[in-house]
């Protein structure tokens, strides 16, 4: 399991790397609370929608295409949001929930999974991963979206403007503009997809800056009891009860390996994005994602370990 050790490090490293760029430059005064509002807002409405689109437009959409296991991750991926939804409602203070729950079921599958995936399996661990990461983005980001406005500092949201919060989504829209691309396989001129992507590359590292510079020991100490309970849920409990679950669905092996990666990815910096967004809590949002990462490296190859004693994969 030691490859798999230090796999995982090698991948997580690189996001304390930028968590850690974004405490010392708030610490030296190079940026400030207007430049993380501002950057924040760029990632949002700008970057990630980009980074989403270019994704969804360079996928293989045919390969690895599994219907069973894609309908299992998509159900799987809203049980464990209407698990940490109901388990919110008594374990977290109402104005936390949305931040709560989001940190409790988005995972960082586009990073972690997907690399993790591909260091196991190889081609088929890379295609199927990409494949799963195309179809959860949309339901990641609807749900998201949804309970952010059901629990939004703003008071309580009607239907009609939770369905206008999701259908104005930046990160929805790029989703959905970019499925009729890469569903007729149209190309766009080599120029323009370059710009995209080095507009898009600027997210991982933006937002993860934007992060750190928001952490402080004061906001750790305030928020530790939600976030750790929300971590938990996000790297433990329900990637353990979703993993049974595919067991149970008769998924064996590669499969089941890949579905428990994406399952106990670490949460997604997204999270902290759309929560600050919408003016939520996105101090608690960071602090999940500190968390969450910080457990992956042992949860992640723990899981591993018990999967292949059992003889699972």
């Amino acid at each position: 399991m030691l490859p798999i050790v230090i796999q995982t490090l090698s991948i997580t490293a690189p996001v304390f790397a930028m968590l850690f760029l974004g405490v010392v430059l708030k610490r030296a005064g190079w940026i400030d609370a207007s430049f993380v509002h501002m950057a924040s807002a760029l990632v949002f409405k700008g970057t990630m929608p980009a980074l989403l689109f270019v994704s969804i437009l360079k996928a293989d959409l045919s390969a690895a295409l599994q219907p069973a296991l894609l309908g299992y991750f998509v159900l799987a991926t809203i049980g464990t949001f209407l698990l940490a939804w109901g388990w919110a409602l008594w374990r977290c203070p109402v104005e936390d929930r949305g931040v709560y729950v989001q940190g409790a079921f988005r995972g960082n599958n586009g990073i972690v999974g997907l690399a993790l995936a591909g260091s196991l399996y190889g081609d088929y661990g890379l295609s199927l991963g990409s494949v799963l990461a195309g179809v959860v983005i949309l339901v990641y980001n609807s749900l998201s979206a949804m309970i952010l406005a059901i629990y939004s500092p703003n008071g309580r949201a009607s239907a009609t403007a939770i369905l206008a919060s999701i259908a104005r989504n930046p990160l929805i829209i790029g989703v959905v503009t970019a499925m009729p691309f890469a569903y007729w396989q149209i190309a766009l001129p080599d120029w323009l997809m370059t710009s995209a992507e080095y507009f898009a590359q600027m997210t991982l590292p933006l937002a993860l800056i934007c992060i750190g510079a928001t952490l402080s020991l004061a906001v750790l100490r305030e928020g530790s009891g939600s976030a750790l309970s929300s971590s938990l849920m996000k790297m433990v409990w329900l990637p353990a009860i979703a993993t049974l679950g595919a067991w149970a669905c008769g998924f064996r092996e590669a499969d089941l390996a890949i579905l428990f990666l994406y399952f106990a990815s670490p949460t997604a910096a997204a999270s902290f994005v759309m929560a600050r967004a919408v003016n939520s809590n996105h101090q608690l949002a960071a602090t999940i994602i500190v968390i969450t990462t910080l457990m992956a490296a042992v949860s992640t190859n723990a899981g591993l370990f018990l999967l292949g004693w059992l003889g699972w994969i």
